[in-house]
């Protein structure tokens, strides 16, 4: 999976407005990131870097394998592969986006 359809797929499954009211950093390491701006209605994703509310770093496989359902998001963090930095709560709203 690029990064092009990471982009793609997290735009599809936004819509116009996920709820979040919040911003959203997934880093991808060396693959780039997806910024999700939940603030603006509607709401936008870019591969732009900018501050975050939120920021989820994991591989993009590891990510794939969450989007799909086959990797839970807690077992995830707990496992090391999903790491979150900032607001905590804003983490857990992704679930209903997912």
């Amino acid at each position: 999976m690029s990064l092009e359809e990471v982009t793609t797929g997290m735009r599809e499954r936004v819509g116009e407005n996920a709820g979040l009211d919040a911003t959203v950093k997934f880093d991808f390491g060396d693959d780039g990131l997806v910024f999700l701006d939940g603030k603006s209605v509607p709401n936008s994703v870019s591969n732009e870097d900018a501050e975050a509310d939120c920021t989820l770093s994991i591989s993009i496989a590891d990510f794939k394998s969450m989007a799909s359902g086959e990797l839970d998001p807690t077992t995830a963090f707990m496992m090391g592969k999903l790491k979150v930095d900032g607001d905590m709560t804003v983490a857990f709203k992704l679930q209903k986006v997912f």
